[in-house]
């Protein structure tokens, strides 16, 4: 829209859970000149150029006739396509930012050290009373496997690595990363989990990854291991989970996503004693961080630039 004799951009904001003020303040620091709206002001539909969105209404994108792109406020994008009414030429920008991936990575690197460490032994010991230690693993002779190799992957990768724990990563394609055994294809899945003490979900849910974490990547584990998902709870089977902790197969898991959220109270794993869990707060993105990427990519937009951080639908993320 026309600010003046100015051109300014205008984002529109839609979403019931993040901070709208922030946000607001976030970006009008990085860019002053955007003009920022949150629904339900949208004020003429005309004006909008980008969309700022977690799980906007069905039909609320379709109803900008010039907006330009649409921004997931969410490392995934599954909340952005499940809109029916989605336009499917408008570009969709992935939500990419160093301190979303370290956050997941501090919660990865705390998962995989409550087991490596024996605090679910401990806190059970604790509750019955009962002065009793576990003796500890050896570190480099332990092995984690990462099941994705992206932004957030390789940071995991890399920081579980400089703890001394042996890292595997796995992916669709062939990957390199320093210091990390990487495995990719269906048969380097097993080849991987067969391996690996803990195996950390970081993957985009796709197609092809959906139930990923099933009793044939359970029963490749050796027994007694660990699995920490803090992806998309779509990664999983919950019926196969339980059946492996139950049988003694998995020691325990530790999850923050889940195939309905929020969980609901009758679910087993809210009781279950080899089963920790978190609301899906592995990741917050941080609008003060955020905002900035947001603004590199309008700028992009603005200038005719490439946009590194585009979703791509043949692949799924």
């Amino acid at each position: 829209m026309f600010g003046g004799s100015v051109w300014m951009s205008t984002i529109l904001m839609a979403s019931q859970q993040d901070p709208v003020d922030l946000w607001r303040d976030s970006l009008a620091k990085e860019m002053p000149e955007l003009e920022f709206r949150a629904y339900p002001d949208v004020g003429d539909p005309g004006d909008i150029d980008y969309a700022l969105v977690y799980w906007a209404p069905h039909g609320l994108i379709a109803s900008l006739p010039n907006v330009r792109a649409v921004f997931s406020i969410a490392a995934g994008c599954d909340h952005v396509l499940a809109d029916p009414q989605l336009p499917p030429h408008l570009p969709i920008v992935r939500m990419v930012d160093d301190y979303l991936a370290a956050m997941m990575a501090e919660y990865a690197l705390y998962g995989v050290l409550h087991f490596h460490r024996d605090m679910h032994y401990y806190r059970q010991e604790q509750l019955a009373a009962r002065w009793s230690r576990a003796w500890p693993l050896y570190t480099p002779d332990t092995a984690v496997g990462i099941l994705g190799l992206g932004a957030i992957g390789g940071d995991c990768a890399r920081k579980l690595g400089a703890l001394g724990f042996q890292v595997h990563g796995w992916s669709r394609g062939p990957k390199k990363m320093d210091g990390v055994t990487c495995h990719h294809g269906p048969d380097g899945l097993l080849e991987m989990a067969g391996q690996c003490r803990y195996l950390v979900c970081v993957l985009p849910l796709t197609s092809e990854t959906q139930g990923i974490i099933n009793s044939e990547l359970i029963a490749a584990m050796p027994q007694g291991g660990y699995i920490i998902n803090i992806a998309r709870g779509g990664h999983q089977v919950d019926e196969d989970l339980l059946a492996a902790l139950d049988s003694g197969h998995l020691g325990g898991i530790f999850l923050d996503v889940y195939n309905q959220e929020p969980l609901p109270p009758e679910h087993p794993y809210w009781r279950h004693d080899k089963v920790w869990i978190t609301p899906h707060v592995a990741g917050e993105l941080v609008p003060r961080s955020c905002a900035k990427s947001v603004a590199a990519n309008i700028r992009r937009f603005e200038a005719g630039a490439p946009v590194p951080d585009l979703f791509d639908k043949s692949r799924g993320y």
